[in-house]
């Protein structure tokens, strides 16, 4: 039983050019549903969107087997990050690329194209499979606020594939890390900066000096921390009064991402003493690691299946976090394929169809048993 590779990639064509940035997604999740049912699943969409602005929720789909198999459970998103307006797919050599202004959106339409292509040839060759779920997440880019608000009392299978990771098919990511979110805001005293500026306190000062005590970027081989942004408004004639700044950490481990949050908290204290001044530091948990044995079965079935393919793959961790996070923190072990996204997030991510083609046949073969 073969995909049809040349209506695959006509899928993912048309896929991209549909716009769904974040909080956007409707317009692609109505087609998803209506397509989704001519292929025989049973779909609804949950009241997510309601929770996090978005004006489409989750689509839930499920398509019974004849199998006698515990239900399995796919997953890709729906939501692109920008710039994904307009995409316009241009293919050379074989690789599917956008035409240099917009990203491509193959992350995460790839997945997504794939699931759908599965589905059309179990439906037109009938072959028996075991029940399968669906879930098309919004809102992920930036916060996995779909998978978050996803409803899980709809859901009833008991392992899960994300198909959402970059690099080559057979990559299995069994640890993805926690993350936290550091927001803090810096509290100094207003003062003239050319008449009196000794009786100031420069906001930028603290913000700076904290920044220069933190170790930073690559921490470890399970951790990382970065600051994102930071921002002192101001006229040059004023020493500044409030800065604030909005940083992140991650990690494999859940006690090293406390360490080291707490060391950049306190990096913000100590600053704010030695100016006397003030920082307000708020550590918010964005979402949990999680980590897949490499004995589990999950990993077995998928070695065997890629094996199959004649594909040799391997495990790996990831520094990023995704969907299968918060899957795995509900109850449903889960890892996240490689599906040969290429640059995500940038004006030259691009796919190569062979990759878009295996994946394909990857699910079909899972989905089958």
């Amino acid at each position: 039983m073969m995909i049809n590779e040349q209506r695959l990639l006509e899928r993912f064509l048309r896929y991209v050019q549909i716009d769904s940035p974040t909080r956007e997604e409707g317009d692609f999740a109505r087609i998803l549903m209506a397509e989704m049912q001519e292929l025989g699943l049973e779909v609804e969409m949950d009241g997510a969107g309601e929770v996090v602005g978005s004006n489409s929720g989750n689509l839930i789909g499920r398509l019974n087997g004849q199998l006698d198999r515990d239900p399995i459970l796919f997953s890709s998103h729906m939501d692109t990050v920008s710039p994904g307006r307009g995409i316009k797919p241009v293919i050379k050599d074989g690789t599917i690329y956008s035409d240099g202004t917009t990203i491509l959106g193959a992350d995460n339409k790839a997945g997504i194209a794939a699931l759908m292509e599965a589905f059309a040839v179990l439906k037109e060759t009938s072959a028996p499979h075991g029940d399968v779920e669906v879930a098309f997440t919004i809102f992920e880019e930036g916060g996995l606020f779909g998978s978050k608000n996803l409803d899980y009392t709809r859901l009833k299978a008991k392992k899960g594939f994300v198909l959402d990771s970059g690099g080559d098919p057979g990559d299995i990511i069994i640890a993805g890390p926690a993350q936290a979110k550091i927001d803090v805001t810096f509290t100094g005293l207003e003062a003239h900066a050319g008449v009196a500026p000794e009786t100031g306190i420069s906001a930028i000062m603290i913000a700076a000096d904290a920044i220069s005590r933190m170790k930073l970027l690559r921490i470890d081989e399970e951790t990382t921390a970065n600051i994102g942004s930071i921002e002192g408004k101001g006229p040059t004639n004023i020493v500044t009064k409030e800065v604030r700044i909005q940083a992140e950490a991650r990690s494999l481990s859940d006690e090293k991402l406390k360490a080291q949050t707490d060391h950049m908290a306190e990096c913000c204290y100590e600053a704010a003493r030695k100016f006397n001044g003030k920082a307000d530091v708020v550590i918010a948990p964005a979402y949990g690691a999680f980590s897949i044995p490499e004995d589990h079965a999950l990993v077995s079935e998928l070695k065997a299946v890629f094996a199959q393919m004649g594909i040799q793959a391997k495990t790996a961790r990831s520094g990023g976090g995704s969907d299968t996070n918060v899957f795995n923190a509900n109850g449903i072990p889960s890892v996240n394929l490689a599906i040969g996204e290429r640059k995500p997030h940038t004006l030259e991510e691009h796919l190569h169809i062979r990759d878009l083609n295996t994946t394909a046949e990857l699910v079909l073969r899972l989905m089958q048993g």
